[in-house]
């Protein structure tokens, strides 16, 4: 047998594979896995540097498969070159527990770098482990960080609007270690692509400055396949598009290009009839063959020794090893912390300059640190100084600026904190969190440690008016599983909040006034940590008569109204809680000794008052959009003064003291 008959066989085994998952699983898309298996072979054999024994190594090729609904490509590949899952696991692909969940998830699966899925999401996240390998290389040096970006994406993933954002992203700042395969496969699960779609791709990309190959009908001949992906590899100064022309669920003979075969599993005789055509055992499910699996697995092999060669070079490294150390962690270096700025009492400080102070702060002792804003980089705390900013000429640039581009900055993000080394920071106003709200729930649905920096978060923002306040965005937000968000008080809880998204794992959003708010007595970050705390209970021990809750801009608000109200005899208690799921996740006595059980409790918040009466029994909110007019006053006829919030608290334990009816 030749080398080339053992290759077209292994190929075909990837076929197999492909296909015997949905159908084990009567669930899944076959028809793409299929057509692209010689690229895979190639990229898996021939092309990428990685050491399927060691999955997290930092030196490795980054590999994306954007068209996430053909995870069964990757799935196949990393059981044959030895990732570690077995063929049991291709068999319980989709099914409870697996490690084959319905599309790829990063910390899931060893070899999974991003999520990816959701359309167009993959892709974006390509640019962000691009730009961090990129960065990385220039601040620490070829010698430890040299490697490259790999991606596959569908006519679905450049349909999807953030892959405008980022390719247009990628090609401004010239991320020439980003190779980018286009699956032209003409098919959507609706019919075929031009149902709705005439794009001139090559043409939009070279328009964003990329490098186009189009190479054609080559899906199938292995030589020009590895030819175009070495050809991309070779130009630095761009990233790279190649074309491929490829034909779905190909060689079925009876649904090659058929756009059922996308989203529907073959059934058992087409499969058999298949497999029989590539000299396949027709009767027989996930076979691979000895010679197959040797052939695979050397390959996963092949960058054992590129891994040695880098552990040497990494132990007789110079550089800053301290700092390396710090931003693989995406942490701060011994005692970071302490470069948090505080401020005193009765300052006026708005906490997105509050917060923009801790950015600026922390960049030395945490030296991951890297971001800025979609165009409002001065407006949402993210703008920073003396450190370069981030553009082809200048790659060790850690102020980067993301232009208005919400939803790609955010997707960027996680695939710069998923490459490992970067935490990134990310600004635009909350009002646009819609914007990138899909890329901030794989945020949490990922785990990657990112800091969104959401400002303007009420209608406090003032005369830009309802299409630019938020009011029901704090609580979407907070309905994300996995997704910590901080409103902070003010000046001095915002750098107790930085204190938390540094320290802790996973992504934090941040919710900040444009206004200034006055820094308060008594703030405490070990209560900001805890989610809510005690700020002022006026020196009485007893239970008080009544608890007001604030968040963010509204707990001065709250501390004034107390005054009012202890003035009329009133015991009363201000809780700041900066956080509501931080809160939630302390333990029930934590939770009772600062809100009582039985203590009517009063909550304040310029939002919408869906979610308060899990903590309160009353709120003082905003369930309408807001209005154009100046923030303080559209606060104060919105309710949100001392004497209106105090009037409210007297309405809420007059109604509390009502007898029920019998």
């Amino acid at each position: 047998m030749t080398d080339e008959d053992l290759e077209q066989r292994a190929i075909n085994v990837i076929r197999g594979l492909s296909m015997d998952m949905p159908l084990h699983a009567s669930s899944g898309h076959q028809g793409t896995a299929m057509a692209l298996a010689p690229l895979a072979h190639v990229l898996w054999t021939r092309v990428m540097k990685y050491d399927a024994s060691s999955p997290h190594w930092v030196d490795r090729d980054r590999f994306v498969l954007s068209c996430g609904h053909a995870s069964v490509l990757q799935y196949s590949m990393l059981h044959l070159t030895g990732y570690g899952l077995t063929l049991d696991d291709l068999e319980a692909f989709r099914s409870w527990g697996s490690a084959t969940p319905g599309h790829p998830e990063v910390h899931h699966t060893a070899g999974i770098e991003v999520t990816t899925g959701p359309l167009g999401q993959g892709i974006a996240n390509a640019v962000g482990l691009a730009l961090a390998e990129r960065w990385l290389r220039a601040t620490y040096g070829p010698e430890v960080v040299d490697h490259h970006t790999w991606a596959i994406v569908s006519d679905g993933d450049l349909m999807e609007g953030i892959s405008h954002e980022a390719a247009s992203f990628a090609g401004h700042l010239g991320l020439g270690r980003l190779i980018a395969v286009y699956d032209d496969n003409h098919i959507s699960i609706d019919g075929t692509t031009d149902l709705t779609y005439s794009d001139d791709v090559p043409a939009r990309f070279r328009a964003y400055g990329w490098e186009v190959l189009d190479v054609g009908e080559v899906a199938n001949d292995l030589e020009a396949l590895e030819g175009a992906l070495q050809a991309g590899k070779a130009d630095e100064t761009r990233p790279t598009l190649i074309v491929v022309r490829s034909h779905v669920a190909y060689p079925s003979p009876n649904h090659t290009d058929d756009p059922a075969a996308h989203g529907n599993a073959l059934d058992a005789e087409e499969v058999a009839r298949t497999k029989e055509l590539m000299g396949l055992p027709p009767d027989e499910i996930f076979h691979v063959p000895d010679d197959v699996l040797e052939l695979y697995r050397e390959a996963g092999r092949q960058g054992a020794d590129a891994h040695a060669a880098w552990q040497e070079r990494f132990d007789a490294w110079d550089g800053d090893k301290d700092a390396w150390a710090a931003a693989q962690a995406g942490a701060g270096r011994e005692g970071w912390a302490d470069a948090l700025p505080s401020w005193d009492v009765g300052d006026g400080v708005a906490t997105r300059k509050a917060s923009g102070a801790c950015f600026q702060a922390l960049l030395e002792d945490v030296p991951g640190l890297i971001g800025g804003g979609a165009d409002l980089s001065g407006n949402t705390g993210t703008q920073i100084k003396g450190v370069g900013v981030q553009a082809a000429d200048e790659p060790a640039g850690r102020q980067i600026y993301f232009g208005i581009r919400e939803h790609a900055m955010a997707a960027v993000m996680n695939g710069m904190a998923l490459h490992g080394g970067c935490l990134p920071v990310g600004g635009t106003f909350m009002q646009f969190s819609d914007y990138c709200r899909p890329a901030v729930r794989l945020a949490a649905l990922s785990e990657a440690k990112v800091i969104f920096s959401f400002t303007h978060d009420s209608v406090g923002l003032g005369e830009d008016g309802p299409t630019h306040q938020p009011v029901e965005h704090l609580m979407a937000l907070r309905a994300i599983p996995g997704l910590r968000l901080l409103r902070p008080a003010d000046a001095n809880e915002t750098a107790a909040a930085w204190r938390v998204a540094v320290g802790a794992d996973g992504p934090t959003a941040l919710a900040l006034s444009r206004q200034d708010l006055p820094v308060l007595e008594g703030t405490d970050a070990d209560g900001v940590a805890r989610g809510a705390y005690v700020l002022d209970d006026d020196g009485v021990d007893e239970e008080p008569d009544l608890v007001l809750l604030g968040t963010g801009s509204e707990v001065h608000v709250c501390v004034e109204a107390a005054a009012v109200l202890r003035g009329d005899g009133r015991s009363v208690r201000v809780v700041s809680m900066p956080s509501l799921d931080l809160f939630d996740a302390e333990d029930f006595d934590y939770q009772e000794s600062v809100l009582p059980a039985g203590v009517p409790t009063l909550a304040v918040e310029a939002g919408v008052s869906l979610g308060w009466d899990r903590w309160s029994d009353a709120s003082v909110s905003i369930d309408r959009f807001g209005v154009s007019a100046p923030g303080e006053e559209v606060l104060a006829r919105m309710g949100f003064t001392a004497e209106e919030v105090a009037a409210r608290a007297e309405a809420l334990l007059s109604d509390l003291d009502e007898p029920t009816a019998p």
